[in-house]
C-alpha cells in the first residue's frame, strides 16, 4: 500500500473514515483515490479563467452549445 504514504491519499482516507465511517476495500481503491490528485489540480488551475458569459446558464444552453451543426 504505497499509495497510502501520499500525503493527497492519506489525508482523503482519512475524511471519508471520518465522514462515511468506510475505508478503502483494497489497493487499487487506493489507486484510484490517488488519480483524482491532477484531475483535482487541472481543475483548480482552470479557476478563474472562464467568464461567466462563457458558461451556459442551463442543461438546455448546455445542449444547445454542443449539438452537432450537421
Amino acid at each position: 500500500m504505497a499509495a497510502l504514504d501520499d500525503s493527497f491519499v492519506a489525508r482523503r482516507v482519512a475524511e471519508i473514515a471520518e465522514w462515511h465511517g468506510v475505508t478503502p476495500p483494497n489497493p487499487l481503491a487506493l489507486l484510484a483515490l490517488a488519480d483524482l490528485a491532477p484531475v483535482l489540480a487541472e481543475f483548480v488551475a482552470l479557476r478563474g479563467q472562464m467568464a461567466f458569459e462563457y458558461e451556459p446558464s442551463s442543461f438546455e444552453a448546455a445542449l444547445a452549445a454542443t449539438r452537432d451543426p450537421g
